[in-house]
């Protein structure tokens, strides 16, 4: 992946207040739900500005919060960075409260409401549609239930971004009209794909005329050279289809790491982090003075629901089992 350094002499003016000897007791260990390919270039500028040697784990961000609750107090994580906040609040009893300078840097709506966890980079659902296509695009997520869409719709039911927009929906609607949009969608025999990228890919190829997915994919089939046929359409009407989803980072309660966890979470919301995450992962920055990737509507402008994220943890099962009941 491509990726412009992040000048490591203003990180280090950055965080150039002293670790406490807290490296002293040896490696800071983070949990990273996060793939390495995305974020190891961020943890090597952190650990070269700092001097703060990190291990990282990698795996699934669900997987990494059952190996948690597995783990409990002899887990040896300091840090959890999950891509999404359902995996950081299925784990909320095991992370410490956040400092309000940290929470302070981010809006609330995209932290836990108990300051446990904090968003460091955004993505938003949207509908990605072929630019060549006929089919009237939709006003709200209401409107990819509508015959016209029969066969030419793209869904990864099984993937956790769905699951995650599904449990939103109970959120904001309750589970029966959820219910009640999902038959409405198998209605319309959807095209199943296993995940985000190849909706976008089948869309900008003319396999389906449109899907459900999240907007960086776009950007990222950009960068290969395509997606050339496809733009990502947010819904006017605002709604769960907007959904802004925060990748986030918690602190393990207990952790006697506390100082360089502190440091490392707050360096993910430094200017030159969000940046990265803006120009190289095209996802949505969280701090205010650094603004998204061409071509994206700024995060104030975007419509999404106003519902509290901590909760969606408590849903995803709800959320699986209304999907699977509706033949998806």
């Amino acid at each position: 992946m491509p990726r412009r350094l992040i000048p490591l002499v203003a990180l280090a003016a950055l965080l150039v207040t002293a670790c406490g000897g807290d490296e002293a007791k040896g490696p800071l260990t983070v949990y990273s739900g996060r793939s390495e390919e995305l974020v190891q270039p961020l943890i090597d500028d952190f650990m070269e500005a700092t001097g703060i040697e990190v291990e990282v784990r990698y795996a699934g961000s669900t997987d990494l919060a059952a190996t948690l609750l597995q783990e409990g107090d002899a887990t040896d994580a300091d840090v959890f960075f999950a891509q999404d906040p359902a995996s950081l609040g299925s784990v909320a009893a095991m992370l410490a409260t956040l400092p309000e300078e940290i929470l302070d840097r981010v809006d609330s709506r995209f932290a836990d409401s108990e300051g446990r966890w904090v968003g460091t980079s955004g993505r938003v659902r949207t509908f990605i549609y072929n630019t060549s296509g006929t089919i009237a695009l939709p006003e709200s997520v209401d409107d990819v239930t509508d015959p016209r869409w029969a066969g030419q719709l793209g869904v990864a039911p099984t993937n956790g971004s769905f699951l995650a927009f599904v449990a939103a929906m109970i959120l904001e609607r309750g589970e029966d009209a959820t219910a009640e949009w999902l038959a409405d969608l198998a209605a319309v025999e959807p095209q199943d794909f296993p995940g985000n990228s190849p909706i976008v890919a089948g869309t900008d190829s003319g396999e389906v005329q449109g899907g459900l997915v999240n907007h960086y994919y776009l950007f990222r089939l950009r960068s290969e050279g395509g997606g050339n046929n496809a733009e990502n359409w947010f819904f006017p009407a605002g709604g769960v289809g907007n959904l802004v989803m925060p990748a986030g980072a918690g602190i393990i309660d207990g952790t006697d790491m506390t100082e360089s966890a502190q440091r490392f979470v707050d360096f993910l919301l430094s200017t030159e982090a969000q940046r990265y995450f803006a120009d190289e992962t095209f996802e949505y920055p969280l701090i205010e003075g650094v603004e998204p990737v061409a071509g994206l509507p700024a995060l104030t402008d975007i419509d999404a629901p106003a519902i509290d994220l901590s909760a969606l943890a408590g849903l995803l099962d709800d959320a699986t089992r209304l999907v699977t009941e509706a033949g998806l």
